[in-house]
């Protein structure tokens, strides 16, 4: 995966409305169209792309600590939200695209600093103008629940 540096290096709207979904989330993980500036800046980026199921790895660093020296919260959220969105876009038609209609993330432990963590979102729902998703991020290596989480998106059409 490529990751944008500026605004400019992203995907055009009519490139990404060109493609399905599933054809421009193939794409970013080949590195055709850049992901996005916000990947680089909380140091994660996608690892695989199938129907209905996204796969992120990550890892916190010192700029994504809270003022205690933990993970921010927000790191976990900027994951998922993610996630979310990227698996929801794996379902959509060409022409069509997506927003976060809400989220919500729960934590079950502290994430380490430094800990490399996989966040796999899978969409259970997807209409005609909504998509609901789940998911979770795991210590890669010990393979512990750190945070889940769920989405509602809303599916649109250019008019």
């Amino acid at each position: 995966m490529k990751i944008a540096q500026t605004p400019d290096e992203l995907a055009t709207r009519e490139q990404m409305l060109s493609m399905s979904g599933l054809e421009f989330m193939h794409a970013m993980l080949e590195g055709r169209v850049s992901g996005p500036v916000i990947a680089g800046v909380m140091n994660f980026a996608l690892k695989s792309v199938e129907p209905k199921r996204v796969v992120f790895r990550g890892t916190p660093d010192t700029r994504h600590l809270n003022p205690m020296g933990g993970v921010h919260g927000g790191w976990y959220g900027t994951v998922l939200d993610s996630a979310f969105g990227c698996a929801v876009m794996t379902t959509l038609p060409r022409g069509s695209y997506y927003t976060t209609l809400e989220y919500k993330v729960n934590l079950t432990r502290a994430l380490p600093m430094g800990m490399e963590v996989l966040a796999e979102a899978t969409v259970s729902h997807a209409g005609r103008s909504t998509a609901v998703v789940a998911g979770e991020i795991r210590g890669r290596e010990d393979g512990k629940l750190y945070a889940t989480g769920t989405s509602t998106c809303l599916v649109m059409t250019p008019r």
